[in-house]
């Protein structure tokens, strides 16, 4: 088995407190309207500190790759390395493998053709697209996106783009977290996640911290759900059709909170950021917001499901619905964990699953580990993006060492 080693990712490494919260960007399209919510124009940023440890990032060697823990029965290979930025991933009906390069500001594609686990040299299919991040297929027809901009191209016969056409201009500026993500849910809409522009603060663009849904062709955009700080890995479980996303909670609190939340994501729900995580958990630092205490505030939001280790960093997520895998992964999700940059100790670094049963989550547990070494002071591996490969192997995006690791079942 090969690996290459982990770059840090950049929205996570921000550390002090940004500034207050910035508006709409300058837009050529249409804005859908906008209903005040409570506070909403009362920016608060935290000041609270918290420890700050960034694992050094060690070269990768051989031997570093035997070190990982996996589940029983897993093994973990290079499906495709030398990528430069490798982000999110989207796999087409022909089994080939669709990438966002932000940095590069490209979309490459990779194929494995003679089905050794490998994918073959890859092939730019779009380029000249700075921070371009989120990607999703439908109906031969590929979608991407920036941090202010939804693109399509149709993909051709020979798994080549056509021409790009820009469907949606003018969504929020990124600010703290600019990276998008989306996919077309079982109604047919496009879901659109859109992270906050900063730690923790009253958003006065109120297409921040959201949960989005529009069209495939972008009109109709609304907001599905708010009080998202940042949920770039969701979707729908196989059994139920109920939508599913890995909010990220705020920083400077403290190295155990608020955690990591998984939220069943409903239609006009708000899941309490910045004010309250979790259970209804009050947030201990940012002043309350509008007409209201921050108790009612928590008390009015929707409650997380599960949680998890707070500074974990979830990124890419997919639900399993291939055969590779035993029959007891089916309809589970698999979530990356990035890993923390400022916990004491580390914590994430690590592919982790989230056990359904019977349509709804009940507990995690980790299927590849040990990215993390020297007792967390060190580190060759963060992961991003998570796809399904047609061969029901899962596949991580490694953005740091541009690396993609594959992982099989090979009892």
């Amino acid at each position: 088995m090969r690996a290459v080693s982990f770059r840090r990712g950049r929205a996570l490494l921000m550390l002090a407190a940004l500034a207050a919260c910035t508006s709409d960007s300058d837009s050529n399209t249409p804005q859908p309207p906008k209903t005040e919510v409570p506070g909403a124009g009362n920016p608060q940023e935290d000041t609270a500190i918290s420890n700050t440890l960034r694992p050094e990032l060690l070269a990768f060697t051989p031997e570093l790759l035997q070190r990982l823990t996996v589940a029983p029965g897993f093994q973990v290979s290079v499906f495709a390395q030398d990528l430069g930025d490798p982000r999110m991933m989207a796999v087409a009906p022909d089994g080939a493998v669709y990438v966002t390069r932000p940095k590069k500001g490209d979309v490459v594609r990779l194929h494995d053709s003679d089905g050794d686990g490998r994918a073959e040299a890859p092939l730019t299919v779009l380029s000249g697209l700075e921070n371009v991040h989120g990607i999703t297929l439908h109906e031969g027809i590929a979608y991407v996106a920036t941090p202010t901009e939804l693109y399509a191209a149709d993909v051709q016969a020979d798994g080549s783009w056509g021409p790009r056409r820009r469907l949606v201009s003018g969504l929020p500026d990124g600010g703290q977290h600019p990276n998008r993500t989306m996919a077309v849910g079982p109604d047919g809409k496009l879901y659109f996640s859109v992270g906050s522009s900063c730690n923790a603060c009253a958003e006065t663009n109120l297409e921040h911290a959201t949960m989005l849904r529009m069209n495939l062709d972008g009109s109709g955009r609304e907001t599905f759900a708010t009080g998202l700080r940042n949920t770039i890995g969701f979707g729908w479980q196989p059994q139920t059709g109920e939508l599913w996303g890995f909010d990220h909670g705020s920083d400077h609190r403290g190295d155990d909170i608020p955690p990591e939340e998984l939220n069943r994501l409903l239609p006009g729900k708000d899941y309490g950021w910045p004010y309250a995580y979790g259970a209804r958990n009050e947030d201990p630092v940012i002043d309350k917001p509008k007409n209201m205490t921050k108790q009612e505030y928590a008390q009015r939001s929707e409650p997380s499901v599960l949680d998890y280790q707070a500074h974990s960093a979830p990124i890419g997520m997919v639900f399993y619905t291939g055969t590779q895998w035993p029959a007891e992964y089916q309809g589970d999700a698999f979530v990356a964990m990035r890993g923390s940059w400022n916990r004491k100790p580390a914590t994430g670094y690590k592919l982790v699953r989230i056990d359904f049963e019977n349509g709804q989550p009940v507990g995690f547990s980790d299927i590849v580990s040990g990215f993390l070494l020297e007792g967390g002071r060190a580190h060759f591996a963060r992961l991003a993006g998570v796809a399904q490969a047609k061969d029901g192997s899962v596949l991580l995006g490694d953005d740091t060492g541009g690396v993609i690791y594959r992982v099989a079942y090979r009892p």
